[in-house]
């Protein structure tokens, strides 16, 4: 028997309504009507009406209801995923119409990289609920690569990470800059320093992070560009600086990190710390976000903040 005619024949002319497709796809999510009916925000009864309406103008059962449970029906199965993609389109139709403004609304999509996220976000998160309340915000944490191909392929809609980001079809905004500063442990030869030169991290056992990671990158490029080879420990791999500072407290090496990272990841242990002479080394870091983007004024807003965010952290 087809399934899409169990119950009668279906109106031709019918048009369902977004109301009555929300109400078919949070029932058949959750397999509970008063479940269903706070998800929307809607009463039971305005639910069960919405859902009543679907079934009779399709002309077929999508659910069974009774007193203890709630099971999709064959014809319900079979139109689930149609269904939850108009809803779906529907809300992507109303978050672009969104972004016309050039204000940040809806959900904001931000990508950070792992050297930065953990250090930025205690203060920064906050600051964009005081200054933008009613957005929502959902973090990606990944790496700059990784993070440039979901920014291109519109899986995120803006990222904080390393400048320059190397990527045609984007806008860098600066945010702040960031000083390297280089963790020992307790009682090496450098320790306490504060007039170090990037000729001093020769031949030391340096530590750094795993492929992929910009913080590597960024470190190398500072060893080669002061004529410093440092003997780089390549068979201790690691993906984060959690596990960098462990590794030095454990006596397998010496590390940069750049200065956010510092006062959370030694806080606990005995490690020491020796800073560069000026010049200091170190990174800038900026906000990315596509150029074709419509929200350029949302994302100098967002900029803004982070810098705010930053400097008072």
């Amino acid at each position: 028997m087809d399934p899409t005619r169990l119950i009668g024949m279906s109106d031709q002319s019918y048009q369902p309504t977004l109301a009555q497709l929300r109400a078919f796809v949070a029932v058949a999510r959750t397999h509970h009507f008063s479940a269903a009916a706070e998800r929307l925000g809607v009463s039971q009864p305005t639910l069960s009406q919405a859902l009543s309406s679907l079934e009779s103008g399709l002309g077929v059962q999508l659910v069974e209801r009774s007193t203890r449970k709630v099971l999709i029906t064959e014809a319900g199965t079979a139109l689930l995923e149609q269904a939850a993609a108009i809803v779906a389109s529907a809300q992507a139709l109303v978050s672009s119409a969104e972004g016309l403004s050039g204000e940040l609304r809806g959900t904001l999509r931000l990508g950070l990289i792992p050297t930065v996220a953990p250090y930025r976000l205690p203060a920064l998160l906050p600051a964009l609920r005081d200054r933008i309340p009613d957005l929502s915000v959902t973090v990606v944490e990944d790496q700059t690569a990784r993070l440039l191909d979901q920014l291109r392929g519109g899986r995120i809609d803006a990222a904080v990470m390393a400048l320059p980001a190397l990527s045609s079809g984007v806008v860098e905004l600066p945010l702040y800059d960031e000083d390297f500063t280089l963790v020992v442990p307790a009682g090496h030869a450098l320790a306490g320093r504060d007039d170090l030169t990037p000729d001093d991290l020769a031949a030391l056992p340096l530590l750094l992070l795993d492929e992929g990671h910009c913080l590597r990158d960024q470190a190398l490029d500072l060893c080669r560009r002061s004529g410093a080879t440092p003997d780089v420990l390549g068979d201790t791999r690691a993906a984060s600086l959690a596990t960098i500072v462990q590794c030095v407290a454990g006596g397998l090496g010496v590390t940069l990190l750049p200065e956010p990272a510092v006062a959370v990841e030694l806080r606990g242990t005995a490690l020491a710390t020796a800073r560069f002479a000026a010049p200091v080394p170190g990174r800038k870091i900026g906000l990315v976000y596509r150029s074709s983007s419509a929200k350029a004024d949302g994302f100098a807003l967002l900029a803004e903040i982070a810098r705010r965010a930053a400097s008072r952290a």
